[in-house]
């Protein structure tokens, strides 16, 4: 495609950098990214089915069913019969998963807030809070 060849070295620095942000972020995490992941879209959208799940986080079936096992064996979640149809398991968070993921997001996002403040000027943080439909649009291709 014409054209392609003046985007390469965004894209090639966007991932380098979004890479190391994620990692700095990983480094204030309780438990592994995979399992925030989990809790959170549970939060925000509530129960789920297992496959739903794997979809949702683009991994295997299989993969989703350890971290699941992993959450449960914290007492992180719960399993519990989907009411529409009795055949299915849902899960869904439990108390200990809501108090978890409110002092994992309290965690990073103060992190992320005391870099913004003493690091960023006000201009810089605007330049940042312009681009995140952005990249919000990119994760969502």
């Amino acid at each position: 495609m014409a054209g392609d060849d003046d985007v390469m070295p965004l894209a090639s620095d966007l991932r380098v950098e979004l890479g190391r942000l994620v990692r700095r972020l990983r480094a204030e995490h309780r438990f592994p990214l995979s399992h925030g992941a989990v809790l959170g879209r549970l939060d925000r959208e509530g129960p789920m089915a297992t496959t739903d799940l794997a979809a949702a986080e683009r991994v295997r079936p299989q993969s989703m069913g350890q971290t699941l096992a992993e959450l449960e064996a914290q007492g992180l979640i719960a399993r519990e019969r989907d009411p529409a149809d009795g055949r299915r398991m849902l899960i869904d968070l439990t108390d200990e998963g809501r108090r978890a993921l409110a002092q994992e997001r309290a965690r990073r996002d103060g992190w992320l807030a005391q870099s913004l403040a003493e690091h960023f000027s006000a201009r810089e943080r605007h330049v940042l809070e312009e681009a995140l439909p952005l990249l919000a649009r990119l994760t969502e291709l």
